[in-house]
């Protein structure tokens, strides 16, 4: 892939400082990452770049991985890992230990199975007390949190009828299930949140 067809995601430039700001403190003790869904790669360039002291592992099925290359080379930072294939639901997971996982705009693209099987895959690659942090729009209570919401889950559904905006309560048992306690639940921008479960 040349370097003009690099792929370019604008909501990754629009939310990476925000993104940035609730996991830099939280990664501190951390040394390994694993992505789920890295998507263009912009996303692990840039918060591989200000926190230097991760080793950032991408991941995404493999349509994605050249795009993720790109970018990875382009920023030629040696705390970035070549890029994992990674189907969450028929992939073999990598067979690696992380200190944490970050996930950004997945929940809503999978389908409820896929969702399920990247919570348990997640219990099985973090390490005792190890962190994920899931980035996204939730429902809570059955309902939305706003009209832009709604009209987002609407283009989803039209998209694809088994994805969809998931229910924070949902996710939440698929974590227990998984041996994951919920530390906290932050308020981001665009009505979005960031999930931080721990494992325990």
């Amino acid at each position: 892939m040349s370097r003009i067809n690099k792929p370019y995601s604008e909501s990754c430039d629009q939310n990476k400082d925000p993104i940035l700001e609730i996991i830099q403190p939280r990664l501190q003790d951390c040394r390994s990452v694993l992505e789920i869904g890295s998507g263009t790669g912009q996303h692990a360039v840039y918060f591989a770049s200000k926190l230097p002291h991760l080793v950032w592992h991408t991941s995404d099925q493999r349509d994605y991985l050249p795009g993720i290359r790109c970018w990875l080379e382009d920023a030629n930072l040696q705390n970035l890992e070549a890029p994992i294939e990674l189907n969450v639901s028929s992939s073999a997971w990598p067979q690696m230990q992380v200190d944490a996982v970050f996930t950004a705009n997945t929940c809503h693209i999978m389908h409820d199975e896929d969702v399920a099987a990247m919570f348990q895959g997640v219990g099985q690659i973090l390490g005792d007390r190890g962190k994920l942090f899931v980035y996204g729009p939730f429902n809570y209570h059955g309902d939305y949190t706003s009209d832009s919401n709604r009209r987002f889950d609407d283009w989803l559904h039209a998209r694809d009828s088994r994805s969809g905006i998931k229910h924070f309560e949902e996710l939440d048992r698929l974590a227990v299930s998984a041996g994951l306690s919920l530390q906290e639940d932050l308020a981001m921008p665009a009505n979005n949140r960031i999930l931080y479960w721990q494992k325990t």
